[in-house]
């Protein structure tokens, strides 16, 4: 198992791979340049569907999940904007097009906070075998060019849409 600290100090043990170097990568880099003090709530190994859950956390914030599969491959709550990140990290799977983006957002429908959709992507050439399918009003993360975003949607910069 390898580990992943986030900055609230939350250790993450996941299986050794791309999937965990992605996740890795999102903690150390994208979290402080763009949601700074972000805490991991869940973070999923590929594999099993395991890795770090906060339960009580996601209560917190109304939310009382069960169902693993349905599950983000990460879950980030931004304190400050009071804002849930619900992360694919494309690795084998694809990134959160329309249907996942539904799937998600009827999971997640009892949330207080504001819901943001994110693909993290290891490299740029990754994008081309996901760009048609990547839904509007969600955020892109490529890891090789951590201090960037692409937004799919120009009505604001970074946060959450209204439903």
């Amino acid at each position: 198992m390898a580990s992943i600290a986030d900055a609230a100090g939350v250790t993450i043990q996941l299986k050794p791979g791309k999937h965990h170097r992605l996740i890795k990568g999102l903690i150390e880099k994208f979290v402080p340049h763009f949601v700074p003090g972000s805490r991991v709530l869940y973070a999923g190994d590929t594999s099993e569907k395991s890795g770090y859950f906060d339960k009580a956390g996601l209560a917190a914030l109304g939310m009382k999940v069960n169902m693993l599969s349905k599950m983000p491959d990460v879950i980030l709550y931004y304190p400050t904007m009071n804002w849930l990140l619900l992360v694919e990290a494309v690795t084998s799977h694809g990134a959160i097009n329309e249907k996942r983006h539904c799937e998600l957002a009827m999971l997640f429908s009892r949330c207080t906070a504001g819901k943001v959709y994110l693909t993290v992507l290891p490299k740029r050439t990754d994008m081309a075998r996901h760009f048609a399918d990547i839904s509007w009003e969600t955020v892109v993360w490529v890891a090789e060019a951590p201090k960037h975003i692409i937004l799919f949607n120009g009505e604001h910069f970074l946060g959450p849409y209204k439903t």
